[in-house]
């Protein structure tokens, strides 16, 4: 599954520690909007990772799950960032 991860984190550390975990699971395309191709199961552990970072009455991380049909269509811009083959990704 395509998916758009966003953040709005208030504090330095906690929005590093977001960061550096969204690092792990896609890529930055820009400050603080990664985009990731993943398994329901790694989203799952995803977001309870991500949940156990930031505080709840300040932050925010939003999911937007896109179909490969909207996918698709996602039109870039300017500079164009080259992703990874989804089927392969190594850590």
């Amino acid at each position: 599954m395509f998916l758009v991860v966003t953040y709005d984190i208030t504090e330095d550390k906690r929005r590093q520690q977001v960061s550096s975990e969204l690092q792990n699971y896609g890529t930055r395309v820009q400050k603080s909007i990664f985009e990731c191709h993943l398994d329901c199961n790694q989203i799952e552990t995803l977001k309870t990772s991500l949940e156990t970072m930031i505080d709840t009455t300040t932050d925010h991380i939003r999911f937007y799950y896109l179909c490969k049909k909207d996918h698709s269509k996602t039109a870039v811009e300017g500079m164009q960032i080259i992703y990874r083959d989804e089927d392969y990704f190594m850590i």
